[in-house]
């Protein structure tokens, strides 16, 4: 039986923050996925310019959002944690996006999204996942999963990972939900059930 190609996982935060605890989750998430290649990028090595419809205008798309929009082409799937500012996406991500969106309006262009979020409070920036789910679930056909982990210092070890029991069996069924629709092998594979 010929072995499938490995495939391509493009990870990052929906944040600018240096010290993004989103980063953190996302880059957690996607290293457990341990049959496909992983690819993180940090927004800040993508630096744009505000949009406006006048400056595209006048300078055309910034080579930046072709370099971003390039890891997505060559991803089969996206890990993704959003930063929450006021209920609602972070400037930095909202500003990528909308300049990718610019090349080609299906910016993740119907790939399989592991949609995640959190935040140092208890709702786990849950706002801004209801917000991009609702959206994406609609622009994306590829099928979408979706977890908010609640106060991360309390919740989340660098060492260990999540640290609640329950929160971690919920995260761990979003995860291997998101491995079957990659075609990768998941937990219960691996024990035979």
């Amino acid at each position: 039986m010929a072995q499938q190609p490995m495939k391509n996982i493009l990870a990052f935060a929906g944040s600018n923050s240096k010290n993004s605890i989103n980063k953190q989750l996302a880059v957690y998430a996607a290293g457990l996925l341990s049959e496909a290649k992983i690819i993180v990028v940090d927004l800040n090595d993508f630096p744009l310019p505000m949009y406006s419809i006048d400056l595209e205008n006048n300078s055309g798309i910034p080579e930046q959002a072709h370099k971003f929009k390039e890891f997505i082409d060559q991803s089969d799937g996206i890990v993704l944690s959003l930063a929450e500012h006021n209920g609602s996406f972070t400037a930095a991500y909202k500003n990528t996006y909308d300049w990718v969106s610019r090349i080609d309006k299906n910016v993740f262009q119907h790939k399989p999204l592991f949609l995640l979020a959190t935040s140092p409070g208890g709702r786990g920036a849950s706002s801004v996942l209801e917000h991009a789910s609702s959206i994406y679930s609609h622009s994306n056909k590829a099928p979408l999963v979706n977890y908010s982990l609640p106060s991360f210092h309390k919740n989340f070890d660098a060492d260990k990972g999540i640290i609640d029991k329950e929160l971690q069996s919920m995260f761990e069924k979003k995860l291997n939900l998101f491995k079957q629709i990659l075609g990768l092998k998941s937990k219960m594979d691996d024990q035979g059930k």
